[in-house]
Formats: structure tokens, C-alpha cells, sequence
């Protein structure tokens, strides 16, 4: 019988500004300020721009991990992010960050899942 819950994993649909989902730099600054803001331990990251526009990012945490895909020709985004409860509960920590990025971006949710490992 396991009783430990593995952390919060939100999954999230929103639309958005299209200049904003463009810039690839301006996320990753956000990023790293929230990540650090949180308290959270980056120990890898991916950012990619494709040539005929939006981007994807993925960081890899000490807690899990956090990704943004967007497809600013549809004003759209798609986010994730899992925080793992190892040292602590990082339940509030996963929805303040997906709360910021969608400010951060003037976006608006179209779907969000929250799914408790």
C-alpha cells in the first residue's frame, strides 16, 4: 500500500498574444526568475525557435519539470508542468508558476487538468 503522493502535474491549453508567444528570449528570462523565485533547481533546459515562428522549452528540474510549445499562427499554447512533493509540498509552487506564465504571456486558459501522482 503506498500512501506517498509523487507531486501535482498541471497540464494547460491557453491562447495568447502572438507576439508574445515569438519570443523565446523573454520566456526564458521569465523562466529562470520563476524558477528562482519559487525556489526550484533548474539542471537542464532546451529552448528551440523555429524558423517559421513560435518555440518550444523544456527544463528539467531537481523537482520534475517544466515545457511551453507555442504556435503563435493560432495564438495558441500549450504548458506543463510536474512538481514533485520529494522535500516538500510543491502543489502551490506548480499553480503559482502556471498562473504566472499566463499573465506572463496575456494569456487566456481554454483547458487545464491537474492531475495528483
Amino acid at each position: 500500500m503506498h500512501s506517498y503522493a509523487p507531486g501535482l502535474h498541471i497540464l494547460a491549453t491557453f491562447t495568447a498574444p502572438p507576439p508574445a508567444l515569438l519570443d523565446a528570449p523573454a520566456c526564458r528570462a521569465f523562466f529562470t526568475a520563476q524558477v528562482a523565485a519559487l525556489g526550484l533547481t533548474c539542471v537542464g533546459e532546451a529552448y528551440h525557435a523555429f524558423p517559421e515562428g513560435g518555440f518550444t522549452a523544456v527544463l528539467a528540474l531537481t523537482e520534475s519539470h517544466l515545457s511551453i510549445h507555442t504556435w503563435p499562427e493560432h495564438g495558441l499554447a500549450t504548458f506543463d508542468v510536474f512538481l514533485s512533493n520529494f522535500r516538500r509540498d510543491n502543489a502551490d509552487r506548480a499553480r503559482e508558476l502556471y498562473a504566472a506564465t499566463l499573465a506572463f504571456f496575456g494569456g487566456e486558459e481554454q483547458s487545464r487538468t491537474e492531475v495528483r501522482r
